[in-house]
């Protein structure tokens, strides 16, 4: 059985782990952080700790999906029903672009970067738990705009791939670095609208 799986999801003590372990994990990274540490933080014994989750791995990868879930729950309508492709996508990558300047996504980036020789399954598990669905979000609307004739993309997998790209040009990179620590709404602004002239530049009906 999947260990992921058959965790107990449920009670008073569980959430405590959880916000304990996040808060630890993206302090201290994963390898960093102590399972001493995260049931302080917990305010738990690691006698609870364990009784949840008997490896670091396993707790690691369920604050990664409970966050991703989070994120993924935000508003990011793609229906289209009454909308433009402009206002679908300038939504989208408004979402986008959010999580990707959030405190957890770069830090969860930088942990699965990080860890990525000594766990090289960390990555694939976070990026199924969270950036996946969000892919897929914005595959299901692109299929959908095409059915309607308001786009023309033949590579719906790549397509999304290059919008959720675009919408990450300049401002991410920057932060990842430190280069950056915060950005305006006018730079946030300069780069949703960029990804979205440039997406419909290339798959628009009028193009090419």
């Amino acid at each position: 059985m999947n260990q992921q799986a058959s965790i107990l999801r449920t009670g008073r003590k569980f959430d405590q782990v959880l916000k304990g372990a996040r808060e630890v994990f993206l302090a201290d990274g994963f390898e960093g952080a102590s399972v001493d540490d995260i049931a302080r933080a917990a305010g738990v014994s690691k006698a609870t700790l364990y009784s949840y989750f008997p490896d670091k791995r396993l707790l690691f990868m369920e604050v990664a999906r409970s966050e991703c879930a989070r994120q993924a729950d935000k508003p990011m309508d793609l229906s289209g029903a009454c909308c433009t492709p402009r206002d679908v996508l300038r939504a989208a990558a408004a979402h986008i672009l959010s999580v990707s300047l959030s405190e957890f996504g770069i830090q969860m980036f930088r942990i699965c970067v990080a860890e990525s020789d000594r766990f090289p399954d960390l990555g694939r598990e976070f990026y199924e738990s969270g950036p996946m669905l969000i892919r897929g979000k914005i595959r299901d609307y692109l299929e959908h705009a095409v059915s309607k004739g308001e786009l023309e993309i033949e590579d719906f997998d790549l397509a999304a791939d290059q919008f959720a790209e675009l919408c990450r040009a300049d401002l991410v990179p920057r932060l990842l670095f430190k280069i950056d620590i915060e950005f305006s709404e006018e730079e946030r602004s300069r780069v949703i609208e960029g990804a979205v002239g440039t997406f419909l530049a290339r798959y628009g009906v009028a193009a090419g």
